[in-house]
């Protein structure tokens, strides 16, 4: 069906491009979220995804849905990353003296404890250099080199704002937790 659909968008086929929209939107929306927590912000850097994308479609090798799935979201990180870059708005945090270098011994959360919108949620409201490491390590399966040099910054960097963002997940898991009782 996919590649039938991708056929159709190499012939200029607008159904086809509104399909094939329907079909990732909610998907892309969610990638772009994680990097881009404004929803106004994420509608212009997704639109901009998908243009690219559309533009892109008559040369990509299609290989199966996984690998297309994996360039799609590569496609919206970049741009999401791309967006971050040209706002300046990103900023990767040193420690401070209020956050703490550890969670409580015996208290690691366990995320399945709460919800996926409400893990989601959390990582909106990430400091954005907090959010662009996670999601790039975790999400996008870069490593602390690759992602130094996508940002421009040292490899101990990305760690650390990786262990960073860590910790500010589990204090907020937590503090999920034990307002439920």
């Amino acid at each position: 069906m996919l590649g039938e659909i991708i056929a159709r968008i190499r012939q200029n086929d607008q159904r086809a491009m509104r399909q094939f929209y329907q079909l990732y939107v909610g998907e892309l929306t969610s990638v772009c979220r994680r990097y881009v927590p404004d929803a106004d912000e994420a509608k212009d850097v997704l639109q901009n995804s998908f243009v690219k994308i559309f533009k892109s479609l008559p040369t990509v090798d299609y290989r199966g849905e996984k690998a297309f799935r994996g360039w799609l979201h590569k496609i919206v990180a970049n741009e999401s990353l791309l967006y971050l870059r040209d706002r300046k708005r990103q900023s990767f945090a040193e420690q401070t003296a209020d956050m703490e270098d550890t969670v409580e011994s015996g208290e690691d959360p366990d995320p399945e404890q709460i919800t996926p919108d409400e893990l989601h949620q959390l990582i909106r409201e990430l400091p954005d250099g907090y959010r662009t490491v996670l999601n790039l390590y975790v999400f996008e399966n870069y490593s602390h080199r690759q992602i130094a040099e996508m940002l421009g910054i040292r490899e101990s960097t990305s760690a650390s704002q990786l262990h960073y963002a860590k910790q500010w997940l589990a204090r907020r898991i937590n503090e999920l937790k034990k307002k439920r009782g």
